[in-house]
C-alpha cells in the first residue's frame, strides 16, 4: 500500500511476510519488501566497481584488463600439465573488485551458524538479530516476530546509514543518524520530520531484501537471485542442490549436524589475499608433514585421498591415536570459501572473508559432541592443540602472499597426485570469472 508519511508518524503499510517454505534438512525464507530487486543492486555495484577502475580506466577497460588477468589460466589443460593461476589473481586490485562481483556476489554464501550461542543465538528466537559484511555489502539477518528468518541490506534508505551492528534482540531496526525506523520484515514503519514531502512511496523505501536460507546448522545468502513473491523452492531442494550438489548426503552421513554442541568463535586476520587461504587448505595434506608435525602424528597420511565434486570437495585421512583426531578425519571444502572439518568429537568450520587483495579474515567455528562439552581439560589442550595448527598456517599463508609479490614468481605447477582438490577450486573459479 502506497502512503504518505508525515512527520515523525508511525505506519502500518499492509505488508506480510511471506511464508518460508521447508524441505527436509534445507529451509528457504524469501524476504520481498521493495520494489528496488537485487538485480537493480548488482547493476549499481556493477557501476561502482566500474567507477573506481585502476588507473582511472574506463568501464569496458578495466572488464577487459580483468579478462586478460583470467585468461592466463586454463582449465582445460590436464592437472598434470597445467599452470596454477598467475600471481596477479592474488595480488591486482582491480582484479579482487572484479572477483568481488563475479565470485561473491553470485551465488549462495555462508555467513553465520544457526546456533544457539555466540554470534549466531541472534536468530534463535523471535526479535534475535546478526550483522555482517561481505565485501561492500554490509547485511543484517533476522527472525522476525512470526519467526520467519529474514536478511536485508544493512542501509538506511534515507541518507545510508548503517543500521545496526553486532547482534542481540530488538523489535525494529532505528536509523541512529535520523530515526528511520523499519520492521523487522524490512517495511519501513516511521520517517521523521518529513512533512512536505512529495512523491513518497512507502513500499519504495523498505529495506533492500536479500534472499536467505538454513542448511543444517548453517546461514547462507544470496545476493543475485531476483526477488519474487511467488517464488517457489521447487520439488527438489534447491539450497541444497545449488549449494552441496550431491554431497548433502555425504556431509550429513558425515557428522554434520544439528546435535553437535557449539562452544566458541575464533577469529583470525591474515596478510594474504583469500585464496592463498583456501590454497593451502586444498593441498591434499601435501603440507601437513613439513609444517604440522604434531598434528601429522596423529594422522595416518599414507591413506590421505580427496574426491571432487560440483562445487565441494572432499578430503579424508585415518587418524591415529589421539583422542581429539580419532579414527578418521574429513575436511570438505564448499565453494568458493567455506570449510567444514569433522574430526573424532569435533567439528569446527571455517569461514575465509576477503578483506583486500592482501588481507582476508578467517572465522573459525567450534562444536564438539555433547557428551564431551563439560569436559574442560580435554576441550582446553585440543584447543590449544588447534590454536598451534592456525599459528602454523597463518604463517605460511604469510609467506606464500610475500613471495607470489615478488618479481621472481608468475605461476607454479601442481602436484599431480595430491592437490587435484586445489585445481577444482581454480576451475570453478575461472568459470564464475568468466560469466
Amino acid at each position: 500500500m502506497a502512503a504518505m508519511i508525515g512527520s515523525g508518524q508511525t505506519i502500518k503499510t499492509g505488508l506480510q511476510p511471506t511464508l518460508s517454505h521447508q524441505r527436509g534438512h534445507c529451509r528457504f525464507y524469501q524476504t520481498p519488501i521493495s520494489t528496488l530487486t537485487t538485480e537493480n543492486w548488482r547493476r549499481r555495484r556493477s557501476i561502482t566497481v566500474a567507477s573506481c577502475s585502476l588507473h582511472h580506466n574506463s568501464e569496458n577497460s578495466l572488464k577487459s584488463h580483468c579478462e586478460k588477468l583470467v585468461h592466463e589460466f586454463d582449465p582445460e589443460v590436464p592437472i598434470e600439465k597445467a599452470l596454477t593461476p598467475p600471481s596477479s589473481w592474488y595480488t591486482d586490485a582491480s582484479f579482487y573488485d572484479f572477483e568481488l562481483d563475479r565470485v561473491f556476489y553470485r551465488g549462495w554464501q555462508a555467513v553465520g551458524q544457526f546456533l544457539p550461542l555466540r554470534y549466531t543465538e541472534q536468530i534463535k528466537e523471535p526479535r534475535d538479530f546478526f550483522t555482517g559484511r561481505l565485501g561492500t555489502v554490509e547485511f543484517v539477518v533476522c527472525r522476525d516476530e512470526k519467526g520467519k528468518v529474514q536478511a536485508f541490506h544493512n542501509v538506511c534508505r534515507h541518507h545510508a546509514s548503517i543500521l545496526a551492528s553486532g547482534s542481540g534482540q530488538k523489535t525494529c531496526f532505528v536509523c541512529p543518524y535520523h530515526g528511520w525506523t523499519y520492521g523487522l520484515d524490512g517495511a519501513l514503519r516511521k520517517a521523521t520530520r518529513i512533512t512536505g514531502i512529495q512523491n513518497f512511496n512507502v513500499n519504495e523505501f523498505g529495506l533492500i531484501a536479500i534472499d536467505v536460507a538454513v542448511w543444517g546448522p548453517f546461514v547462507l545468502l544470496n545476493l543475485e537471485r531476483k526477488m519474487s513473491p511467488d517464488y517457489d523452492v521447487g520439488d527438489n531442494d534447491l539450497v541444497e542442490n545449488e549449494w552441496l550438489g550431491s554431497t548433502s548426503e555425504l556431509l550429513k552421513c558425515g557428522g554434520v549436524d544439528t546435535s553437535l554442541s557449539y562452544l566458541f568463535r575464533r577469529e583470525y586476520t591474515i596478510d594474504c589475499n583469500w585464496k592463498v587461504f583456501c590454497d593451502n587448505y586444498l593441498d591434499g595434506g601435501y603440507h601437513v608433514p613439513y609444517a604440522h608435525k604434531g598434528l601429522a602424528s596423529g594422522l595416518e597420511l599414507d591413506s590421505y585421498s580427496t574426491t571432487t565434486y560440483e562445487k565441494v570437495s572432499i578430503q579424508s585421512c585415518a587418524g591415529g591415536s589421539t583422542e581429539r583426531v580419532g579414527s578418521k578425519a574429513l575436511y570438505a571444502f564448499i565453494y568458493p570459501n567455506f570449510m567444514i572439518n569433522r574430526y573424532g568429537p569435533w567439528m569446527d568450520t571455517n569461514l575465509v572473508v576477503p578483506l583486500g587483495p592482501r588481507k582476508c579474515q578467517v572465522i573459525f567455528d567450534y562444536f564438539i559432541e555433547p557428551h564431551l562439552k563439560d569436559d574442560k581439560s580435554f576441550i582446553e589442550q585440543s584447543l590449544i592443540d588447534s590454536e598451534k595448527v592456525q599459528m602454523e598456517d597463518i604463517i605460511l599463508c604469510d609467506g606464500v602472499q610475500r613471495g607470489l609479490e615478488s618479481p621472481a614468481y608468475c605461476s607454479g605447477r601442481y602436484a599431480p597426485t595430491v592437490e587435484n582438490a586445489m585445481y577444482h577450486f581454480h576451475q570453478l573459479l575461472h568459470s564464475n570469472l568468466c560469466m
